[in-house]
């Protein structure tokens, strides 16, 4: 279980957050959501120890400690939103970077295959041998989570996966952030913008806003009018798709 304990983020006089609580289990896809400015970026900077804190972080009763940063970070696979590679990469190579560990003069063929193996799973083995400087922002986005996957991560944190990609790869992306979360007992915290989509492929949704967790639980308990409305300041109508989840779609204002 990873627990984050009275967690307090500030950066000069803004608050970001004010000693907030969550608890995340094994097995189980979670949801960041909230407004633009409420901390989700920051709350998995955070979590990787990228960003100062007041509090408490555990993980399997290991606390976090900038003294052990490199021991800390071992078990997590982070993908940050803005990811950029300037080197002149294959995909492949990109991919194997996720096990920079493993790396030595000659690749081994079990790593090879592991690499394509995520590269296919993904959709996206044609382009094994294309420079990944060459590829669109959706493409790299795949590859980079491939890279991600290939460390075999415990804890899996997923800053927007989907932002730069089309509805088939959005939904084929989610898909296998699911099915690995579930396959390897992976705790996996992702930050989506679509409330509806994140209702589709959450264990649990986690809202912020106003300087702390203001909801965590089902979709279908936390997607209410009253919480989205007074987060994100909109009008909103809430209907239920084939499943029962929860779809929320805003509403214009007519003048």
């Amino acid at each position: 279980m990873l627990i984050l304990n009275n967690i307090s983020i500030s950066r000069g006089d803004l608050v970001i957050a004010d000693k907030a609580n969550l608890r995340l289990e094994k097995g189980k896809t979670y949801t960041i959501l909230g407004p633009n400015g409420a901390g989700k970026s920051t709350l998995l900077k955070t979590i990787f120890g990228e960003v100062p804190f007041k509090g408490d972080i555990h993980y399997l009763d290991m606390p976090l400690s900038l003294k052990h940063l490199l021991k800390w970070r071992k078990p997590i696979g982070y993908m940050p939103q803005d990811t950029v590679v300037e080197a002149s990469l294959t995909v492949l190579e990109v991919v194997l970077l996720g096990r920079l560990d493993a790396l030595h003069m000659h690749v081994g063929d079990e790593l090879l295959t592991e690499a394509a193996k995520m590269l296919d799973m993904l959709g996206i083995a044609h382009l094994a041998h294309r420079d990944v400087m060459r590829l669109s922002g959706g493409q790299r986005q795949l590859v980079m989570f491939a890279q991600v996957l290939l460390r075999q991560p415990e804890i899996l944190l997923l800053d927007e996966p989907v932002s730069a990609l089309d509805m088939h790869h959005q939904l084929n992306l989610l898909e296998h952030v699911c099915a690995y979360t579930k396959a390897n007992h992976v705790i996996t915290v992702m930050i989506l913008h679509d409330l509806s989509l994140a209702a589709q492929f959450s264990d649990e949704i986690i809202l912020l806003g106003k300087n702390n967790v203001q909801a965590q639980g089902h979709a279908e308990e936390v997607l209410t009018a009253k919480i989205i409305s007074d987060l994100y300041n909109v009008d909103i109508e809430i209907l239920k798709d084939s499943l029962g989840l929860p779809v929320i779609r805003p509403m214009r204002k007519l003048t």
